[in-house]
């Protein structure tokens, strides 16, 4: 049986959220999972729950660490946080990935320290997943991990997602984009242009640069960018989905309150609502580790950890960090920093 380590205590509304999403996951899929946090609490939380015969566990941790905390502080202090456990698990071959919603630098940092990163990987990738006007998810990499990048980094984020979206979501060959300023190949900065000539020769099926716009058209299955450039379009993105819901909300009660129709637009407006819900997709696997971490947005809900449990069960079942190594050695790039 697969097994997964939930960090109990990270996320905001921790841990009746991580609770009930273990159970959830539990219950619906069949993983195992080992509750990571204060032991009285979570077990507390779990007495809300029907547990019996569930393959649930709990690992008792007697810190935690603040949304605010410096990662390095975390990382040199609390060697007993939940986060750190967790990852102690993984080491340990207790459990196979990590689910955690709490401080994402804290996050990265203690189980980059712990598992250490894939010998053929220079820089782990943070990844979202994003709706799509055709229904289908785009993947968003690099959104958070690395400020700073250079052309060889984003290529190695481009094969890393290629394999991801092929082996996750089953797309046979992924369409992969560069986000830039425009189409053409001369548009963007430095990193951009020299990104570009890299991907194009890449064993990938590059189709170009993407701007902006276009991530959620659905044209493209992977794009790629700099971790700061990444992070900013996925904040951007979750405020105009957050407006959006709430206005399209507001004006379906204001108009169609007294109208026949308005309990099927009320229908659709939820279906739209599913749609984009982050919760719906789980969490961001963090690729290039030595192991699977998945970083959850702190204020997911109990849906949100029954899916990122989902994601690390068949990220972990489908040998995803296996076949990122075949395919960089397959390259020659079996040194980070070193291209075949």
């Amino acid at each position: 049986m697969t097994k997964i380590a939930v960090d109990a205590m990270g996320g905001d509304h921790a841990p009746a959220a991580e609770v009930a999403g273990a159970v959830a996951a539990a219950a619906e899929y069949g993983t195992g999972v080992i509750l990571v946090g204060q032991e009285d609490r979570v077990r507390a939380e779990l007495s809300r729950h029907e547990t019996a015969g569930l393959p649930i566990e709990v690992a008792h941790a007697s810190q935690v660490v603040a949304m605010d905390e410096s990662p390095l502080t975390a990382v040199r202090r609390k060697k007993d946080s939940s986060i750190r456990v967790s990852a102690n698990l993984m080491s340990d071959d207790r459990v196979s990935a990590v689910v955690s919603a709490g401080n994402t630098g804290a996050v990265m940092a203690t189980t980059k320290l712990v598992m250490g990163g894939l010998p053929v990987v220079d820089r782990p990738a943070l990844t979202t997943v994003l709706p799509t006007q055709k229904g289908k998810p785009a993947i968003l990499l690099d959104v958070g991990a690395n400020v700073d990048c250079k052309p060889m980094h984003l290529e190695q984020f481009a094969i890393m997602g290629d394999i991801y979206s092929h082996k996750i979501f089953g797309v046979r060959r992924p369409r992969v984009g560069l986000l830039s300023i425009g189409e053409e190949d001369s548009k963007g900065n430095e990193l951009t242009k020299e990104a570009f000539k890299a991907l194009k020769r890449a064993p990938i099926n590059f189709v170009g640069n993407v701007e902006g716009r276009d991530i959620f058209a659905g044209d493209t299955d992977v794009i790629v960018c700099d971790g700061f450039t990444g992070n900013v379009a996925l904040k951007l993105s979750e405020g105009v989905f957050e407006t959006f819901t709430t206005m399209l909300g507001e004006e379906l009660q204001r108009t169609l309150a007294a109208k026949v129709g308005y309990m099927l637009a009320q229908n659709a407006f939820h279906q739209l609502k599913r749609r984009l819900d982050y919760s719906e997709y789980g969490g961001a696997p963090l690729l290039g580790l030595a192991g699977l971490t998945v970083v959850c947005h702190g204020r997911s809900n109990a849906n949100a950890f029954k899916n990122a449990v989902r994601v690390a069960r068949e990220f972990c079942e489908r040998d995803v960090n296996g076949v990122i190594e075949q395919e960089f050695e397959k390259m020659g790039w079996t040194t980070p920093g070193v291209a075949g």
